[in-house]
């Protein structure tokens, strides 16, 4: 599980403590914040406004108080209500896809000594040092291909999401829709999937020797 650990200390200098960057604690804490509004309004359309069990729901609730609602008129509310909430969902992807720009252009603009890339090349150099450097830059260099791995799959789901927000606007058929969506539905699992990974690892840095990891991506760190 140690490879999943972010540490505090630079892999490229271990002497020194990592430091976080304004802009990129900034994206962290709000790309987490929109993440997790998007996974919820997933959640609630696939369990609490399932049509099904939505429609039986309200047809039960009307009844009891009084009202004559039928099963159509009952499956068009919970439709309405599942459209309300997909339509909320729309919306964050809109400001999930802005975050995404924004960590694009700040990779293209900030000190080449912290670009993700470039700090991926010197890792892969300083893996042919040896001792504790090099099981720092091994470390470093796999935990950062999976965050290039999930930029890639949060530009795809960006994509595809945008994609459907304009579909009418871009003429996409049903067919070619239900594809895209079926893309954009399977990178929802894999984020899911990283964000279980990421705090996993977190966890067990912060009860390591990486406490304060958390505090770090808040203040900055360098203590």
């Amino acid at each position: 599980m140690a490879i999943i650990e972010p540490v505090k200390q630079d892999p490229l200098k271990p002497s020194v403590t990592r430091t976080y960057p304004l802009g990129i604690r900034l994206w962290h804490w709000l790309n987490a914040l929109v993440l997790s509004g998007s996974l919820i309004t997933v959640l609630i359309n696939s369990t609490l406004l399932d049509r099904q069990s939505a429609s039986s729901l309200i047809m039960s609730v009307e009844t009891k108080g009084g009202a004559a609602v039928t099963a159509d008129m009952a499956k068009n509310i919970a439709h309405e209500l599942e459209d309300s909430v997909w339509d909320v969902h729309a919306y964050i992807g809109l400001a999930l896809v802005a975050l995404l720009i924004f960590r694009i252009i700040y990779e293209l603009v900030q000190p080449v000594s912290q670009s993700l890339f470039k700090r991926i090349s010197l890792a892969k150099l300083a893996m042919k040092g040896s001792g504790e450097e090099r099981q720092l830059a091994k470390h470093d260099y796999f935990v950062k291909l999976i965050y290039v791995l999930f930029y890639i799959v949060l530009l795809v789901m960006s994509v595809t999401g945008t994609a459907l927000f304009f579909k009418r606007n871009i003429g996409l058929s049903k067919a070619f829709s239900h594809q895209i969506k079926e893309i954009h539905g399977a990178c929802m699992y894999a984020v899911i999937a990283f964000i279980i990974v990421h705090i996993v690892g977190v966890v067990l840095a912060e009860r390591k020797e990486s406490k304060g990891i958390v505090s770090d991506m808040i203040n900055g760190g360098g203590n």
